[in-house]
């Protein structure tokens, strides 16, 4: 058995499924995945509890399942949330320094932490994150850490990433229901690119989206600092009833098409292939054109794309992207999206991989585990920088858990 203080969960409940994994932080500070479990989801809909009872019961198998992988107990998770009340945009706060010697103290920096955090949000909206991005002294940019400077004014600019105080309750209280603790929730968004960048890509600039069912999350870095979030109400489950309506098809039997012969790409391999499904009730099988199917799901993947990159264009950060696309989530694993990718982006885009972490080397690989693994890196900073306070908005932190250090 392991020290109970050692362990570290995060739980991702997903729109298609619901994943636990379980880390162990080692006497080095290293994290390795000791235990993963997983179960089929039945009552989320676009990332949001639809069928409380339900999920509640896909929760417990699914913990039950990494607790037995893990020979452990799980006690508290970090839990993943998504949905598209979830909103993220920057802010700058500003601060005078009133010291007669003009020396930047500790105290002026968390007063102007605080300003930039006092923002106008609609009174049932709740801070998930407000992310340093960099400080600024009397104009001069890109400071990481003013303490001890001298000037008449400090200014930080943060990433604030917000959402609906009751519908990121819900699953929170799911997961009470169960008699865990939720130690922190954590924009699935910020999770994946945790897990999948590292500090060079952060640098260079990278685009990390997260495909899953019924939710699609982005994230954008740049300079090593997180520059622009988001989410799609849009996944894996649009597709299939994209085929399901286009292919005149029950949805369970589009989504075993998309599944055994979907692309994101119509090339010139399909062309006037066919595909034959049987009838259930004894009537004639029903011939599905293999490029007809292909260009139903690259219209809804490339339109996904397109609303993705608008959004990153309006917010002007397109060229600052130097180290490419990183897919993950279940969509991620659709054959030729990479490529798609790369003609909508015009950059490279590549499947993420976990890095800097060890353990369960099928997990690592696995594009629908990305989100799952970031909560518990995310929760292995935390350990180590006691005194964050997700679940309040605290920002201690931040810069450390979701930027360069990371």
């Amino acid at each position: 058995m392991f020290d109970p203080a050692s362990l570290i969960v995060g739980l991702e409940i997903g729109t298609s499924k619901i994943c636990a994994v379980v880390g162990e932080v080692n006497a080095t500070g290293a994290l390795n995945l000791i235990g993963v479990g997983q179960s089929r989801s039945r009552g989320v809909r676009k990332g949001e509890i639809a069928d409380a009872p339900l999920v509640e019961e896909d929760v417990r198998n699914a913990i039950v399942e990494a607790e037995q992988m893990a020979d452990v107990e799980i006690r508290s998770v970090y839990l993943g949330v998504t949905g598209n009340h979830i909103r993220g945009f920057n802010n700058r706060g500003v601060h005078p320094v009133v010291s007669a010697d003009r020396e930047i103290t500790e105290e002026d920096v968390q007063d102007v932490i605080k300003n930039a955090k006092a923002i106008n949000l609609p009174a049932q909206n709740h801070v998930l994150h407000a992310i340093r991005q960099h400080f600024l002294v009397d104009g001069q940019d890109g400071i990481v850490n003013p303490t001890g400077m001298l000037g008449a004014r400090v200014e930080v600019d943060v990433h604030v990433v917000h959402g609906n105080f009751n519908r990121l309750q819900n699953p929170i209280r799911v997961v009470k229901g169960l008699q865990l603790e939720v130690e922190a929730i954590v924009f699935n968004g910020l999770a994946a690119s945790l897990a999948l960048l590292s500090n060079e890509q952060k640098e260079m600039g990278a685009l990390v989206i997260d495909i899953g069912g019924g939710t699609t999350n982005y994230a954008v870095y740049a300079d090593g600092i997180i520059k622009h979030t988001g989410v799609l109400a849009v996944g894996g489950d649009h597709v299939s009833n994209d085929l399901a309506y286009g292919l005149k098809v029950p949805l369970g039997r589009a989504e075993q098409l998309k599944l055994e012969h979907g692309a994101a790409l119509a090339d010139e391999s399909v062309k006037g292939q066919t595909v034959t499904i049987s009838n259930e009730v004894g009537l004639p099988g029903k011939t599905i054109n293999l490029e007809h199917l292909r260009r139903i799901m690259g219209l809804r993947i490339e339109e996904m794309f397109q609303l993705i990159e608008q959004d990153i264009a309006r917010a002007g950060l397109l060229d600052y992207l130097r180290a490419g696309v990183f897919l993950c989530g279940g969509g991620a694993r659709i054959p030729q999206i990479q490529a798609l990718a790369e003609k909508v982006f015009q950059l490279s885009a590549s499947l993420g991989k976990a890095n800097s972490i060890s353990g369960i080397k099928s997990a690592l690989d696995q594009p629908e585990f990305a989100t799952a693994i970031g909560l518990v890196k995310f929760g292995s900073f935390q350990q180590k920088k006691r005194g964050g306070g997700f679940l309040s908005g605290g920002i201690r932190g931040f810069t450390e858990i979701f930027n360069r250090k990371s």
